[in-house]
C-alpha cells in the first residue's frame, strides 16, 4: 500500500476529504508513536509506506501513559478536526495500519495500548481466509 492508497482508505472510512484524511493519519501515527515504546514505533514506522513514516517515530524512548479521551483529543488537535471525527479517524487508521502491516506487528502495537483503546483499534481481525496469524 503506497501513501496515496493509506489516505483513500482512511478518507472512504470516515467520509472526509483526502487533505482531512490525510491530516488525521498523521495526527493518528503521531499521537500512537507518543502512546507506544520507542522500539515499538520504529518497528511500526518500518513498514509503513514511506511518506507516513516519520510520523510514526516516537519522540521518546518510553511511551506516555494516557486514555482515549486524551488520544482522541490530540489527534483532534493536531488534525483540526472535531471529536467524532477524530475519533472516527482514528478507528479508520487502525482499520488501514491492519491491513497495511504485518499480521504480528499490528497485534505488538495493540498489545501497547490499554484496553480502553481497543475500542478504536479492535484488536480482532476481520476474517478474510487467507491471512495467516
Amino acid at each position: 500500500m503506497d501513501d496515496n492508497q493509506f489516505i483513500d482508505s482512511v478518507a472512504n472510512r470516515t467520509g472526509a476529504s483526502a487533505e482531512q484524511a490525510a491530516a488525521i493519519a498523521r495526527a493518528t501515527l503521531t499521537t500512537l508513536a507518543e502512546r507506544i515504546d520507542g522500539g515499538e514505533a520504529r518497528d511500526l514506522a518500518g513498514q509503513l509506506p514511506e511518506g507516513l513514516r516519520a510520523y510514526a517515530f516516537a519522540p521518546h524512548e518510553d511511551a506516555e501513559r494516557f486514555g482515549l479521551d486524551v488520544f482522541v483529543q490530540r489527534v483532534g488537535g493536531r488534525a483540526d478536526v472535531d471529536p467524532e471525527l477524530a475519533q472516527a479517524g482514528i478507528r479508520a487508521v487502525f482499520d488501514t495500519l491492519r491491513e497495511t502491516v504485518a499480521a504480528g506487528e499490528y497485534d505488538d502495537v495493540i498489545a501497547h495500548l490499554p484496553a480502553e483503546l481497543w475500542q478504536v483499534a479492535d484488536p480482532a481481525p476481520p476474517y478474510d481466509g487467507q491471512r495467516n496469524r
